[in-house]
């Protein structure tokens, strides 16, 4: 089974969330929970029972990104050499031929995909459509709405 890729930036920032969450969000959680039980019994509390949900998500997101680090591999795309082809790790320019709207994606890993900060995974049909393709390259992407198309305007390394 081959290891899921992550961008060396997205690593980075995964390390970041894990540390905020073991030295910052671990103690207040427990600290919410020591003062909950404070407050006598627990069957009716519902401060306690809300403290023990958030540190049982909290945990399991430790987990998950604990795993997903120590399975990766890391692709530092500063470095990569594909030239001018879009690869993992690329940040590509595009705009919609149909409306000619420009929209600007970074490829990255499924674990590091954030549609908000323009990083998509490299599993999603738009990233599955521009791998391999280089500028001035025309993409169809089968969307849930329907094909569209866009011409690569930029691809970056960065």
């Amino acid at each position: 089974m081959s290891k899921p890729p992550v961008t060396a930036k997205g690593a980075q920032e995964l390390r970041e969330q894990l540390k905020e969450f073991k030295t910052v969000d671990r103690p207040r959680i427990s600290a919410a929970i020591a003062e909950a039980r404070a407050h006598g019994d627990l069957s009716e509390n519902a401060e306690y029972h809300a403290a023990r949900e958030q540190q049982s998500f909290l945990e399991g997101r430790i987990g998950m990104i604990e795993t997903a680090l120590a399975d990766a591999q890391i692709i530092d795309v500063t470095i990569l050499n594909a030239n001018g082809k879009v690869v993992f790790g690329t940040t590509v320019d595009l705009v919609n031929i149909e409306n000619d709207k420009e929209v600007t994606y970074q490829i990255v890993g499924e674990i590091e995909a954030d549609i908000e900060r323009s990083l998509i995974s490299v599993t999603s049909p738009i990233a599955r459509a521009l791998i391999g393709k280089e500028v001035d390259d025309v993409v169809e992407v089968n969307a849930p709405s329907g094909v569209i198309e866009y011409e690569i305007l930029k691809v970056r390394y960065e």
